[in-house]
């Protein structure tokens, strides 16, 4: 009896919330095992992080405001743009790397999986040194709004937890979108990367410094202004340039969710495009 429960137990269907925490966690168990390796890569996202904003500060030195923003408005943008990219980065940032996958002829080997595809490719490395960008990123977003005068609200506190769920979640929508082109272009990686890695660079700077044609592109096309900067705009109750009025702070998670719709559309038609190209 005992064996025959057993048996259907092994037989019954593993659901997909099953299927993401052990795929997850046996990455988390193998990256925990080198402590030391661990804490210098921590370290080293710790000290990227940091000279990044270092630029921005330096710029901050010579001017009394960037964008119309002080130093502590500028570290809320940078701290939540690095807080939402660091969280996206960790759980989608993999899936740009779908070209040498399929270059290598592994991506054959993923397909035949009973997992579904995009959940294989974004545990494929889980990184833990991404966790030095998130920490860093949570650190100075909360550190900055109590310098920048940020006066809480019930609607602001909700505002404030959310922005960085929503942000990671576009930036995982991008990474999608970029690893689905590489079904279509021979080597795309770089090409992808200029929408994540440049969405990036675009959500941790004010939008306002940017020309006007520019940041509809960063608004309306690519909503990276939608990550941190309007946001930051409505938890300090600024007023915005032209395009990205403070209310736009509450537009993120819309869009990550029709960028997410487009992202898996995109995706969907690249699986079923694909007829095998590895050795």
């Amino acid at each position: 009896m005992a064996e025959h429960e057993g048996t259907a137990a092994a037989d019954r269907p593993v659901s997909t919330l099953r299927m993401v925490r052990t795929l997850y966690g046996s990455r988390l168990r193998s990256q925990a095992s080198f402590r030391a390796s661990f804490l210098a890569d921590l370290l080293g996202q710790v000290l990227i992080v940091g000279t990044e904003f270092l630029e921005l500060w330096v710029i901050l030195t010579q001017v009394e405001t960037l964008g119309g923003m002080t130093l502590p408005q500028v570290a809320v943008v940078y701290g939540l743009g690095a807080l939402a990219f660091g969280i996206g980065d960790l759980f989608f940032g993999e899936i740009d790397g779908l070209s040498a996958q399929i270059r290598s002829g592994r991506l054959e080997t993923l397909l035949i999986r009973p997992v579904p595809l995009l959940l294989q490719i974004s545990s494929l490395d889980l990184s833990l040194r991404r966790l030095g960008r998130i920490l860093v990123g949570l650190a100075m977003y909360a550190t900055a709004l109590g310098l920048a005068g940020f006066s809480p609200t019930p609607a602001t506190l909700l505002l404030a937890a959310l922005a960085p769920l929503a942000g990671a979640l576009l930036f995982g929508a991008l990474f999608t979108m970029a690893g689905a082109l590489q079904f279509w272009l021979v080597d795309g990686r770089e090409f992808a990367n200029a929408f994540t890695y440049g969405g990036n660079y675009v959500a941790t700077t004010p939008g306002a410094v940017f020309a006007l044609p520019m940041r509809a592109f960063f608004t309306f096309v690519i909503p990276a202004t939608l990550i941190a900067y309007a946001p930051a705009l409505a938890l300090l109750d600024l007023p915005g340039p032209a395009l990205i009025p403070t209310w736009a702070g509450w537009l993120g998670l819309p869009a990550a969710l029709l960028a997410w719709a487009l992202a898996l559309t995109l995706w969907r038609g690249g699986v079923r495009r694909y007829t095998g190209a590895g050795g």
